[in-house]
């Protein structure tokens, strides 16, 4: 079984691609820079996991969609709604909106043009 490993190892690479890709569509690039790199590669990790293991339930069982492939997916699904509420995090707490500094109101400009 050798190449069955091979194959998903290839499967959890291009589910660790497509679920950055994904949450960086969805969650917005800036908001997914805000978030630090540990919670990134915990939640992009087990979400790639999980699609890994809901492949592996499917092609064991005797039907796609058997228990075990259904309790993965949705185990991946709720891995990746995380994702979505670490974007929101990200855009509420995160985020810089300039509105707290630089109030220069004592500013002035005049036009000494006498022509």
């Amino acid at each position: 079984m050798p190449i069955l490993r091979l194959a998903y190892i290839t499967l959890f690479l291009i589910a660790l691609f497509t679920v950055f890709t994904l949450w960086s569509q969805v969650g917005g690039q800036g908001h997914l820079d805000l978030i630090p790199w540990y919670v990134k590669l915990v939640l992009a990790s087990g979400a790639s996991y999980a699609i890994v293991r809901a492949a592996a339930a499917a092609v064991s069982g005797e039907n796609g969609w058997n228990p075990q492939s259904v309790r993965w997916l949705g185990l991946a699904l709720a891995i990746l709604f995380l994702c979505g509420v670490a974007s929101f995090y990200a855009h509420t707490n995160l985020e810089d909106t300039g509105d707290e500094g630089d109030s220069n109101e004592d500013t002035s400009i005049s036009s000494s043009y006498r022509g």
